[in-house]
């Protein structure tokens, strides 16, 4: 199947109100297991690359390559995404090696100088066919340990979506990133009150901190793009602990890096289960005027 472009992973899931899990990729045993994970469970799914990980490859475009290859040989709709990148050059090597959405983050910048340095990048993806998400209210966990007590003024967050033109918004309501334990607590009315303010999808950073039914219920209340990172991470690297353990001579990185990567697989699809799982309940889709 062709690569996705975002809003046609996005899209229909933010007009029905169900929500999307983007998984974030470390190497390309994550993207193989997210797609896989994704075919197992028929559902699109988003394959993101954050700054961070960029950097751990020395440069986006190794990593950018296997994931959009990953990505065009699924048998689901599958999208390729630049996560929390805070310069505008990352953006534009994304859009130079075919990616076709990013996550502008300005969020550490003052209110008035994230909406400039965000329009301005918003504009420039427009004009490429680019999607772009951005963030308001710091949300917890990033380099700086920002509190998880941040929150996204929905006031706000409707003159900032004007003000910038992004495609989605990322906001602050309880979660926090990096997460090892699932007990964060998210301010559902806030949530609520956000998505009636704005007119394009919420996005929910922070997941893996989140219990299962809370992320049912966020996006019952209106979270579309469920992002998550952590959790496949903690699965990943228990796998390998537990393999390594039990053959402790082994050497060969295929064999242990299997063990991760074939672990990831059903977690995959055991979350994009408890997000779809939420359509069931699903929100009223908004009329024109709200």
């Amino acid at each position: 199947m062709p690569l996705a472009a975002m809003d046609e992973v996005i899209g229909p899931a933010y007009a029905a109100g169900h929500g999307v899990c983007a998984f974030n990729v470390i190497g390309i045993e994550h993207a193989e297991a997210i797609v896989t994970g994704a075919e197992a469970a028929r559902a699109p799914v988003v394959l993101q690359i954050s700054e961070n990980c960029a950097a751990y490859h020395g440069a986006l475009e190794p990593i950018a390559r296997a994931c959009l290859a990953v990505a065009g040989s699924a048998a689901v709709p599958v999208a390729v995404h630049l996560d929390h990148a805070a310069s505008a050059e990352l953006v534009r090597a994304a859009a130079r090696l075919g990616l076709g959405s990013v996550m502008y983050d300005a969020s550490g910048r003052p209110y008035r100088e994230n909406v400039r340095a965000t329009a301005g990048v918003a504009r420039w993806c427009h004009g490429r066919g680019i999607w772009v998400e951005a963030e308001l209210g710091e949300i917890g966990g990033k380099a700086g340990v920002h509190s998880p007590l941040a929150r996204t003024d929905p006031g706000e967050a409707a003159g900032y979506v004007a003000a910038t033109g992004v495609d989605a918004l990322a906001v602050a309501a309880g979660s926090s990133h990096a997460m090892l334990t699932r007990d964060a607590v998210l301010d559902l009315g806030l949530i609520a009150r956000i998505r009636r303010a704005v007119a394009v999808p919420l996005v929910l950073h922070g997941s893996s901190g989140v219990p299962d039914r809370d992320l049912a219920a966020a996006v019952r209340a209106g979270m579309t793009k469920i992002n998550i990172a952590t959790q496949l991470n903690k699965v990943f690297t228990a796998a390998v602990r537990h393999y390594l353990s039990a053959e402790p001579a082994v050497v060969d990185p295929r064999r242990y890096g299997s063990a991760g990567r074939d672990a990831v697989v059903p977690e995959v699809a055991r979350l994009i289960g408890v997000v779809r799982a939420s359509a069931g309940g699903a929100r009223e889709p908004l009329s024109p005027v709200e």
